[in-house]
């Protein structure tokens, strides 16, 4: 077990070291209380890559090498979706605490698999939801459990995006590795929908819609836009394209007595230079909020790194917990679901 007393570095192992990977590498690095003692890369390049980058680590081809390894403490899981549950499983049974990439499965049945392993092997699972930990998402959510907009009844995340990378060796597009194209990036934002719109109870149902602009590749869906409705009778829309430029994300959420306006923008979504700005009605008057810290998805890593540091040496919460991972899945196989029938489909 962690001693949550001690005050030495929380030790990380890396699995994965392609463009995320090295971003999570830096994140680790960047993070006083933590230290990065292993990585794990798959190919030639990666491996001499991770040797120049971190001369201090130990680095291995087999990942099964870095959970043997009795110094790392935490593994901080970034490949490909479809290899999601066997390095998880194999990092939970070798008693590692676990910080995995989004989706948390490409199944609902493996994320149900993962929690019953942590449970058994008394591991901490965290879901890379690192939108959660945003000063501008999470803002948002702190003023809606502020009541600043009364009862959520209505929330819009939209992104409007150039098309995926391809992945290493491909994989990205890929239906048989990949899963589905909603499980990659709307899994984000089904995510914060859930979250903001907690007041109005669990998701009940979804209907959703989608289309390619490959005609060779119907699968990869470009296109998808979804509707899901919860207990009290909120709903919020989930939408995305693929078939635009730079990366534009927006949030809009109503109550009974305000609302609530987000938006970021960046040349591609690892920058270090984007744009945002978030404003409110509180239904007499609009207004400007500031956000004091950068907000994008590097950052929000290097946020996701102290929250596990804060998590493990010091009893915080983590701030997306398997539980909520596996929503996240079911609303994305759902919506799939919905896509492939044309019908509602219910949770």
């Amino acid at each position: 077990m962690i001693d949550s007393t001690s005050s030495t570095p929380l030790r990380f192992g890396l699995i994965g070291f392609g463009a995320w990977g090295k971003h999570h590498a830096d994140a680790i690095s960047r993070t006083t209380g933590a230290e990065l003692v292993a990585i794990s890369a798959r190919s030639e390049a990666s491996l001499n890559a991770a040797r120049e980058a971190y001369p201090d680590a130990a680095v291995y081809q087999d990942y099964q090498e870095l959970l043997a390894d009795d110094s790392v403490e935490v593994v901080d899981c970034v490949v490909p979706s479809f290899l999601h549950h066997e390095i998880a499983s194999a990092a939970l049974r070798a008693g590692k605490h676990l910080l995995l990439e989004k989706p948390m499965g490409v199944s609902v049945a493996e994320c149900d698999d993962l929690i019953r392993i942590a449970n058994d092997e008394e591991r901490t699972l965290a879901v890379g939801h690192e939108l959660r930990l945003s000063s501008m998402w999470g803002k948002v959510k702190t003023l809606i459990e502020d009541d600043y907009l009364g009862q959520p009844q209505y929330a819009l995340v939209e992104l409007s995006r150039n098309p995926y990378r391809p992945g290493a060796d491909g994989w990205r597009y890929d239906i048989s590795r990949v899963g589905n194209w909603i499980l990659e990036e709307p899994i984000h934002f089904f995510d914060l929908a859930r979250w903001y719109m907690e007041r109005s109870g669990d998701p009940v149902s979804v209907y959703a819609t989608a289309n390619s602009r490959q005609p060779e590749h119907p699968e990869l869906q470009d296109n998808f836009s979804s509707i899901i409705h919860f207990e009290k009778g909120g709903y919020a829309v989930v939408s995305q394209t693929l078939s635009a430029f730079e990366h534009h994300q927006t949030v809009k959420v109503t109550g009974s007595k305000g609302a609530l306006w987000a938006s970021w923008s960046g040349a591609m979504d690892r920058t270090r230079h984007p744009t945002f700005s978030l404003r409110g009605f509180n239904g007499s008057e609009v207004e400007d909020f500031k956000i004091d810290k950068m907000t994008g998805e590097l950052f929000e890593l290097e946020d996701q790194m102290a929250m596990m540091v804060a998590a493990l040496r010091h009893g915080k919460p983590i701030a997306c917990a398997a539980e909520d991972g596996r929503w996240s899945v079911a609303m994305c196989m759902a919506a799939q679901e919905s896509v492939d029938s044309g019908a509602i489909v219910k949770f």
